[in-house]
């Protein structure tokens, strides 16, 4: 089997893996786009090799596979810098809940105090 069929393979299958995860409400669609960027990317990149050479070529990089490397490292720097932010307005979202319950309880307290 070439490595052509391997990549498209692999890339069909982590597509699959991912609707499937979708699907199952395993993993939600906003953060599903990246994974399905990166197995259209490795499919893509199975069925047509000489992609990579040609913008290799066209960005000036003397060694091709050293792209597939910046290319992916940056794909990473970017999801989790995502997550990071995803992470940064849940942490705000709870602490602001946090806060109101402790008001609603306060109040129910002052209440409770004053009723008997």
């Amino acid at each position: 089997m070439s490595y052509q069929l391997t990549s498209a393979i692999l890339g069909l299958f982590t597509a699959g893996i991912i609707l499937w995860l979708i699907r199952r409400d395993h993993l939600h669609s906003r953060h599903a786009f990246w994974w399905l960027l990166v197995a259209f990317t490795i499919m893509l990149l199975g069925i047509f090799p000489t992609i990579i050479d040609w913008l290799a070529v066209r960005l000036g990089v003397n060694y091709p596979p050293t792209l597939l490397f910046i290319l992916g490292m940056g794909m990473i720097l970017v999801k989790v810098i995502n997550i990071d932010l995803h992470q940064s307005s849940l942490e705000r979202k709870v602490r602001r809940l946090a806060q109101r319950l402790a008001i609603l309880e306060g109040e129910k307290y002052e209440e409770e105090k004053n009723g008997d």
